[in-house]
């Protein structure tokens, strides 16, 4: 029997405020342990939370920005469970009227041109739980509460994904998305930006869902991948097998590969959700709602579309220099001083890109500047330096940060473009490969290339290419 995967995915947003949701304590990561805390987030009896006002704009920015619709009152609500790293026993978070609802994200289609819309079922505002620290080899573990009351925000779609490829597909638009918004860091190692998904599996054709599982602990984009590819086997093998699927939470072990079953999943009624008493429901006034939309900065699609348009970038081009906020803003400086588009695409899909996967680092990092790019490309284009003599000033560049032109002036790199020379090194050649001037003189055309092989060889790679050519076949056909 063939089977359908079907799959929801829970995103957890850490937004890049300077203090918490509810209190004034800061957030800044990687501080001493609870040395962020206080009797507001802690919980003490008595204290009473305070909306922080940025979280709440961003909330809403990051709502339209996908699409949704903004909810008319907004109510906050008690999600009641008990954890050790939650010190209050509850969570302020939202619940039946979350503060935005039925936005949308295009991803492109498995298989086949054009798009598939995934849903977005709510955007909603919660404060974030503490860390539990795990000594290896102790039988005790530590709490950190420094992120406790951290604003956060969850990104809900409906069952819309059918695989786990367009499981990745979706977040890696999403996460562009955010970066553009610049509302957090989306920095996955500090926890910024978190995913869990829901997965069940049906057989082809049925309408009925599955029994889903929730899948948590995957750290990584690649890790989502992996952990839908696994569990979706697993139920699939389960039921061909008799087995029954049960509604459960499971953890992704990264270092098996393989997902393991924490507990039985909870549902709503176990959470025992109330209105939150201290915080009351408030309307937000229209016209700061129109305001942020109006303020909303070019997202990646659009900005993809306006490179196709107005540069003549190709699509594929255009969606993955936009795709990373830093690779499109590099693009952007370079294309304000320097009119060939497509070069820049070019060297930025090819040197660039490569670079920045070796690395693993953004384009933000990289040790070359627009302003030094740019002057690779100008140097090429009045025929100083060839284009590999650009690769190699290119590697250098990045690594020392030394600006292209102080390092082909350093090395001597300038190209010979001097017709009496090349002219001069062309004829000895000539005289050294009367085998080849003879094969090219008989039809053999591959023999200009052995012969422009050997003026490079002469000149240690110096000389201007379609300079060279031009007197080889000026030489060779007179």
């Amino acid at each position: 029997m063939k089977y359908e995967t079907v799959i929801g995915l829970e995103v957890h947003l850490q937004l890049k405020t300077r203090t918490k949701a509810f209190c004034g304590c800061p957030t800044k990561f990687g501080s001493r342990p609870n040395s962020q805390t206080c009797p507001v987030c802690l919980g003490f009896p008595g204290s009473l939370p305070v909306l922080n006002e940025q979280a709440f704009l961003f909330a809403i920015k990051v709502a339209l920005a996908l699409g949704c619709s903004i909810q008319e009152i907004i109510k906050f609500d008690r999600k009641n469970y008990y954890y050790p790293d939650l010190p209050k026993n509850f969570q302020i978070s939202q619940y039946d009227m979350p503060l935005s609802y039925d936005g949308y994200i295009d991803i492109p289609a498995e298989g086949r041109k054009g798009h598939k819309r995934i849903r977005i079922k709510r955007v909603h505002l919660e404060e974030d739980a503490g860390k539990l620290i795990h000594p290896e080899g102790e039988n005790y573990s530590l709490v950190d509460l420094n992120r406790t009351g951290t604003p956060l925000l969850e990104i809900v779609t409906e069952p819309d994904i059918n695989s786990p490829g367009e499981a990745y597909d979706y977040l890696t638009k999403l996460k562009s998305i955010l970066e553009y918004l610049k509302v957090s860091d989306c920095d996955m190692e500090k926890g910024s930006l978190r995913c869990d998904a829901n997965i069940s599996v049906r057989p082809e054709g049925e309408k009925k869902l599955g029994t889903k599982v929730e899948l948590k602990n995957m750290n990584t984009f690649k890790g989502v991948r992996l952990g839908l590819e696994y569990e979706a086997r697993r139920q699939m093998d389960a039921i061909a097998g008799g087995e029954k699927i049960f509604q459960e939470t499971r953890l992704w072990d990264a270092d098996r590969e393989i997902t393991i079953s924490m507990r039985r999943k909870e549902e709503a009624t176990d959470y025992r959700y109330f209105p939150e008493p201290d915080l009351v429901p408030f309307v937000v006034d229209k016209s700061i709602i129109e305001g942020i939309r109006k303020a909303l900065p070019e997202l990646p699609e659009a900005r993809a579309a306006r490179y196709v348009k107005d540069f003549g970038l190709s699509e594929y081009d255009a969606d993955v220099i936009t795709g990373q906020i830093d690779l499109a803003e590099f693009f952007e400086k370079c294309s304000r001083i320097y009119g060939n588009r497509k070069a820049i695409a070019n060297w930025i899909m090819g040197e660039i890109l490569a670079y920045l996967n070796t690395a693993r680092i953004t384009a933000a990092e990289i040790g070359i500047t627009p302003e030094g790019l740019v002057d690779i490309l100008k140097m090429i284009d009045k025929g100083a330096i060839s284009g590999k003599m650009a690769k190699e000033v290119f590697a250098e560049a990045v690594e020392s940060k030394i600006p292209p032109a102080e390092i082909v002036a350093k090395k001597g790199l300038s190209q010979i473009s001097d017709s009496a020379e090349l002219e001069r090194v062309v004829k000895l050649v000539l005289s050294k490969n009367e085998k080849s001037v003879n094969d090219y003189k008989l039809g053999k055309k591959n023999a200009l290339g052995y012969l422009v092989g050997q003026v490079m060889k002469e000149t240690k790679g110096a000389a201007n290419p379609t300079m060279v050519n031009e007197i080889l076949k000026r030489d060779l056909e007179a």
